[in-house]
This record gives structure tokens, C-alpha cells and sequence, in this order.
């Protein structure tokens, strides 16, 4: 008998298995052919002429171009400790904009944005990247200089305009870095004028601009421009829950830009008016009279003691009280923070009435303000 090794068919297909294989094959492409709306012979579609550009994205477009090589990408690093190791590293902080503020090398941005850095960098927008040292800043206004060693043909600074004239309604741009995507345009409108935000240090920022333009983190310290392409605030913050975009974005406005980053260029710090005074402290104030501020003493040959204002004097047997400071132009103080919140509404050299009241009794006294040492 003779047997025969299993497997010796494998390889071998039935003709009748063949043939319902090519049956059900032909079914399936000629099913396919025959499925609603395909074609072989498609082709691509002739494209329709597009036609000029509205004059509104032209002038989006333009404001583009020009502006965006004046803003800044900006990196921070700083420096950690390893648990075990004790050896220092740097490890990434954050990320913000800026811009070039002149032909020097000086980049604006957020106080926030480079905050407890170890190592800043700058990166431009032709993706040069720079090393940068902090120049000063002015924290109670959410702004820092810093310097790069870029040569003047990198270096375009932007054009600056004005936020006193603003109105609401009027087209507004951003352009920054939003979580880390480098010259990103986003446009709105001025939301609000006049608003007030706290800063990091708790000062209050007045006459901050509101806008719809999206800002998400990696904007702050970006430009935030008119329809001229002019610098008009920087923005600094926004309003969400999330820490995303919610429409409610915030900007310091370039009035008070222009006024401290020159102050800080000069000094590395932001220069405060103030009276020639020196105040009671809140206690011993609060012990006396329900509100208002005392001052203890009125600093010799300083501009309140020009103005006649009166310190607290010593006699025998007592004290006679000093002025009490109630008011700045009609506008009531009744604590350190607030007579400072005031006196930031102006500048060095402006004249200001005070509301006090001596013996008891209200009287007005203008003080022209100087600068705090």
C-alpha cells in the first residue's frame, strides 16, 4: 500500500472555487464602478478669478507686513536644583512677546513675562535669536526694557501712536506669540476704554484698553495696534476662566508706555510723582479720624511745603495735629493705596489740589507733584 505525505495538495485551488472567487470579484468592481457619483474621468476643477482684495484686508494685510517684523518672540529660562544631585539647571519658565522699542536694541514687554528668569532670549522675526539682559522695569505697571546685541539693520522699531483719542468701536490688532506660534495676527475692535486691572505687584493700572481681539498666553507683552498700525497698548492680560481667549482681552495703554519706558531707559526703574510728605501710619491715623491721611511731616524745600501744607508739630503738653489729606481733586483717598492710586494719574510737574481739612475744617491747597526718590 502506499501512502501519500499530508499536505501534498496544499497550493492546489478547484476550478469551481476559481471561478466563484473571479465571479464575486467582477461583482464587487462592477458594483463599484456602478456606485453614485463616482467618475473616472474627474478632473480638477478651473479655478474662478479671484479679483482684488477688499480694501479692508488690504490694509489688514499692510498693517501686517510692516508691523510684524517689529515684534519680538521671548523665552525664559530658570535656574533649578536637582533633589538628589544638587547640580543647577536651567529648565524653560515660560514664553511672551515684545518689540522693538528703538534702533539700540530695546525690547518691550510684560514684567510678568520675564518675572524670576534666570536667562532671557529673543528671538526675532527673521528667527535670529538673541541673549538679553534686563534693563529695569516698572512692575506696578506690567512693563520691563530689556537690551539685545542685534545689529541696527535687524532692528525696526515700531511706530508709536496715541490712547488718549481712542474711542470705542475703532479696528484694533494684535500680533504676538500664542502658545508658542510666532506672528500670529488676530483683529478686533475697542471694547472699553477707561478700565482698570491689578497688576502683579496689586497696583491698579488705569485707563487700560478693553478688546475683543483674541489674546492668549504668549500674546502678553505684544503690540496692540490701530488701523494705522501704530502702537497703541500693549497687551497684558485677559479675562477667562480657562486662561484661554474669552473676547475680553486688556492692553496698557501707549500714553503710559511712552511715559514710563523712557523713565526706566534712564533710571532702569519707574519714576512716581509724589507731595514731600510723610503720612501717619493707617493706625495711629484711623485712632484720630475716620478717614483721610495725616502727615507727620512736610519734607523742607519740597513743593508741599511751598504750598503751605502743615505736619504734625509737637508743644508742650501734646501734639497739634497736621493736615489731613481727604481728597485729590474732588476725588476722595481715604488710605495709603488710594492717595498713590491717585497721585499715578499724573505726571511730574502737574499741579493738583488737595482736599484736607485743618482744625477740623475743609480747605483746598495746590501742589505742584515731584519726583519720589
Amino acid at each position: 500500500m502506499r501512502w501519500r505525505a499530508a499536505g501534498s495538495n496544499r497550493g492546489r485551488v478547484h476550478p469551481a472555487l476559481l471561478l466563484v472567487i473571479v465571479l464575486i470579484g467582477g461583482w464587487l468592481v462592477y458594483q463599484g464602478l456602478q456606485r453614485p457619483g463616482l467618475d473616472p474621468n474627474a478632473t480638477p476643477r478651473v479655478v474662478a478669478a479671484r479679483g482684488d482684495l477688499a480694501e479692508d484686508e488690504k490694509n489688514t494685510i499692510e498693517i501686517f507686513q510692516n508691523a510684524s517684523p517689529s515684534v519680538v518672540y521671548i523665552t525664559t529660562l530658570a535656574v533649578r536644583r536637582g533633589i538628589f544631585s544638587l547640580n543647577v539647571y536651567e529648565i524653560p519658565q515660560g514664553t511672551g512677546s515684545g518689540f522693538i522699542w528703538d534702533n539700540e536694541g530695546r525690547i518691550v514687554t510684560n514684567f510678568h513675562v520675564i518675572k524670576d528668569a534666570s536667562r532671557i532670549e529673543v528671538t526675532l522675526a527673521d528667527h535670529s535669536t538673541w541673549k538679553a539682559v534686563l534693563v529695569g522695569a516698572a512692575p506696578d505697571r506690567d512693563l520691563a526694557v530689556l537690551q539685545i546685541s542685534a545689529p541696527s539693520s535687524k532692528l525696526i522699531p515700531i511706530p508709536i501712536g496715541e490712547s488718549r483719542n481712542l474711542l470705542v468701536g475703532q479696528k484694533v490688532f494684535a500680533i504676538g506669540n500664542p502658545f508658542g506660534l510666532d506672528q500670529t495676527l488676530t483683529t478686533g475692535v475697542v471694547s472699553a476704554l477707561g478700565r482698570e486691572i491689578t497688576s502683579v505687584t496689586g497696583r491698579t493700572i488705569h485707563d487700560v484698553i478693553q478688546t475683543d481681539a483674541a489674546i492668549n498666553p504668549g500674546n502678553s507683552g505684544g503690540p496692540l495696534l490701530d488701523s494705522a498700525g501704530r502702537l497703541i497698548g500693549v497687551n497684558t492680560a485677559i479675562y477667562s476662566p480657562s486662561g484661554a481667549s474669552s473676547g475680553i482681552g486688556f492692553a496698557v495703554p501707549v500714553d503710559e508706555v511712552n511715559k514710563v519706558v523712557p523713565q526706566v531707559i534712564r533710571t532702569g526703574r519707574m519714576i512716581r510723582p509724589g507731595l514731600g510728605v510723610a503720612l501717619a501710619n493707617p493706625r495711629l491715623t484711623r485712632s484720630i479720624v475716620d478717614k483721610g491721611l495725616l502727615i507727620m511731616k512736610v519734607m523742607p524745600g519740597s513743593n508741599a511745603d511751598k504750598a503751605g501744607l502743615r505736619g504734625t508739630r509737637q508743644v508742650q503738653g501734646g501734639f497739634v495735629l497736621g493736615d489731613i489729606i481727604v481728597g485729590i481733586n474732588g476725588r476722595p483717598v481715604n488710605d495709603y493705596n488710594s492717595l498713590r492710586d491717585e497721585l499715578e494719574r499724573y505726571d511730574v510737574g502737574d499741579t493738583v489740589t488737595l482736599n484736607i481739612l485743618r482744625d477740623g475744617q475743609p480747605m483746598d491747597v495746590d501742589v505742584v507733584l515731584e519726583a519720589m526718590e
